[in-house]
């Protein structure tokens, strides 16, 4: 039997893998003046993704610095690691870099942590990826050791104190096994835009692999403790379908190939780049066109209506920055409320306005 999952308001977030096509500083420009425009919009969250050295992935190493810059030039709006790759870090710098950001920005720090990360890029850090889970385990512990203020290896206490961020901790999974895990701990639970099927089950969607986890989750969770579940959704709003689905299938396009490309065994084959967009769509787990029609797509996902916490994020259509701001507007002004979400300040949304570019602009960036 389903568990259901307590109904609060829902709480709205916007999440970026700065993958804006310009060079690494501006792209961190870019996603920070996203996330102020989502702030001014009413979002209640900012999420980033950590990746190192793959630029197609994800822009961003060093999401702790980061967040950092955020904070200065935003008020009010939550910072999120969604996520940091924790097998890769040192534990203790994890801890320390986490409540240093914390007390900059005024308590508004949300860590979001999993194994992550490609299988190849884990031997820089002196591990291979068959380790991950195991030095992901002992990395999580002993951030909690830290931040409770024990003794750590060789008797130090974490300097500032942390305890506070314990109830903050957001576990990421694409497993049964995981959300287990994160619900005996008490943690957040983070769902994935999508995930890969299985070759017994290919054509399940998105919420048949998702129930399940959820329903591990809370079965999990000690008593009384809240639930947190992160829904996270492909979403890109426009004023246009026709514009929409133009600027989806350049995106959708040019990202499958690699994930068609990184198929694991025991994982059904996705379609690649040829396939019809419609397919691409569906297979990738994406929501898109106009606000009325994104709607109707998100009231169908059944997993998404029992999180918490719903956080959209472009990738993979990834289109031009001012699209991406008109995409924020459009999901603050009609997509959300749709959905369970009521802004908590009204904000000036007004004054962040920004016009479309004209057809040439937005020809040149896909040139």
């Amino acid at each position: 039997m389903t568990l259901s999952t307590p109904s609060p308001t829902k709480r709205l977030g916007f999440f970026s893998r700065l993958l804006d096509d310009v060079p690494a500083g501006e792209r961190y420009r870019l996603v920070t003046e996203q996330i102020a425009h989502a702030e001014a919009f009413g979002f209640d969250s900012a999420w980033v993704a950590q990746h190192h050295f793959h630029e197609h992935e994800g822009g961003l190493p060093s999401p702790f610095v980061f967040l950092a810059h955020v904070a200065a030039r935003t008020r009010r709006i939550r910072l999120g690691t969604g996520i940091v790759t924790l097998p890769m870090e040192n534990a203790v710098r994890v801890a320390e870099d986490a409540i240093v950001l914390d007390l900059l920005s005024g308590g508004r720090l949300e860590l979001g942590v999993g194994t992550g990360g490609t299988p190849e890029s884990f031997a820089a850090f002196g591990i291979t990826s068959d380790d991950r889970s195991a030095v992901y385990a002992r990395h999580l512990a002993l951030v909690r050791e830290a931040w409770a203020g024990r003794p750590l290896p060789g008797g130090d206490r974490l300097y500032p104190a942390a305890e506070q961020l314990l109830g903050r901790i957001w576990q990421a999974t694409f497993s049964v096994a995981g959300g287990e895990r994160a619900g005996q701990a008490g943690d957040g639970l983070m769902l994935s835009r999508t995930q890969p099927r299985t070759v017994e089950a290919p054509g399940a969607s998105l919420s048949d692999l998702q129930h399940p986890i959820i329903d591990a989750y809370l079965a999990a969770l000690p008593g009384g403790a809240t639930p947190r579940i992160v829904g996270s959704r492909s979403l890109f709003v426009a004023d246009d379908r026709k514009e929409a689905l133009r600027l989806a299938e350049v995106g959708l396009r040019r990202s499958v190939a690699r994930f068609a490309a990184a198929t694991q065994p025991g994982q059904a084959n996705r379609p690649g780049p040829d396939a019809p967009l419609e397919t691409l769509i569906a297979a990738y787990d994406v929501h898109v066109g106009t606000p009325d029609d994104v709607i109707a797509s998100l009231q169908a996902d059944t997993a998404l209506a029992r999180t918490t916490d719903i956080v959209f994020q472009v990738h993979s259509v990834d289109p031009p920055h001012a699209h991406i701001l008109r995409s924020i507007e459009l999901t603050a002004t009609h997509v959300a409320p749709a959905l369970g979400w009521v802004r908590k300040q009204p904000g000036n949304a007004t004054a962040a306005s920004v016009a479309l570019p004209s057809s040439a602009t937005r020809t040149e960036a896909f040139a």
